[in-house]
């Protein structure tokens, strides 16, 4: 029940080949100065606990997480729970680097962990507990299984992920977890933020950085997922595949020696070299045809991302 349709690689399959070969480089710069690394995880620990409450409707500016996790600030006017929700994550990411091994084999067990951990003090009464009722999930256009199904679904769907019988790749197998464990919706509450938790451990054990959804793109998310539960796996494989890009991009930029610069798309067409408009390579960059990332609402990519672009189209 697990099996997907995989025509999307017609559109993705050269993406797909630009982030395996990116994490190759990665991996060979291994390990990185302890001082980049670190404060490129900082960095993430923030963002990643902003974008990923913030989707779910954590009202925290991604500056006040920044000073309630690194500052121990209570924000006037924000609630108690958003508070709780900053830490929880927190914790919980600290706990999944933990887990990151290339041997990792996910289970259960630790899926319940992390998702208590993400709830501890909000409700402790569904944290770390698959639920026992039925669910409904405002705007999306399925009704997750029946309670008694759940413990039995999510069992599949780990056995599905570590045997992988369709051969799919870190990204690839990464998205269809994300979203097979949308459609099972086994908690009552914090299953995105525990989804996009177990998401990144599966990247992460295969040599990514953590891929993070940007709140900016929380509408299109969700459309994709819509999309997903009729089969179309594009549009979300697009999206998780361009989160995993930005990220690999930060990093690869903070190798000592690297000549990666990344500039906005309206600076790069002005670059004699470059014949296409703005409108144009934005397109690109939004469909995953050149080395691009999204930072807020702009698009970044180099000069020498839209030169070979322009070479294959030769070619």
């Amino acid at each position: 029940m697990w099996q997907i349709d995989v025509t999307y690689r017609n559109e993705l399959d050269q993406t797909f080949v630009r982030l395996l070969d990116k994490v190759k480089v990665l991996n060979a710069d291994r390990p990185l100065p302890n001082i980049v690394l670190q404060n490129i995880k900082e960095a993430f620990l923030v963002e990643w606990t902003y974008h990923s409450n913030s989707i779910e409707g954590n009202t925290l500016s991604l500056r006040e997480t920044q000073m309630v996790l690194q500052e121990g600030i209570t924000i006037k006017g924000k609630s108690l729970r958003e508070h709780f929700e900053a830490k929880n994550h927190e914790t919980a990411i600290h706990k999944l680097y933990t887990l990151v091994d290339e041997n990792y084999i996910l289970n259960a067990k630790d899926i319940l962990e992390l998702h208590g951990l993400v709830l501890r003090s909000i409700e402790d009464e569904y944290a770390g507990r698959l639920r026992n009722a039925g669910v409904r999930i405002s705007g999306a256009n399925f009704v997750p299984p029946n309670a008694s199904k759940v413990s039995e679904y999510l069992d599949s769907l780990i056995t599905y992920v570590n045997t992988n019988p369709q051969g799919l790749n870190p990204i690839e197998l990464a998205t269809v977890f994300h979203h097979k464990f949308v459609w099972i919706h086994p908690f009552f509450d914090g299953n995105g933020r525990t989804i996009r938790l177990v998401m990144n451990l599966l990247l992460m054990r295969s040599g990514f950085p953590p891929a993070i959804i940007l709140t900016n793109d929380r509408l299109k998310y969700y459309s994709a997922l819509n999309l997903a539960n009729n089969g179309n796996y594009a549009k979300l494989m697009l999206l998780m595949s361009q989160a995993a890009e930005r990220t690999l991009n930060i990093y690869l930029s903070a190798i000592p020696g690297s000549d990666k610069d990344y500039q906005v798309i309206s600076d790069i067409v002005k670059e004699p070299e470059v014949p296409y408009g703005q409108e144009y390579v934005s397109l690109l960059a939004r469909q995953g045809k050149i080395d691009a990332h999204k930072e807020g609402r702009n698009w970044f990519t180099t000069k020498e991302a839209v030169l070979e672009y322009m070479e294959d189209k030769k070619k």
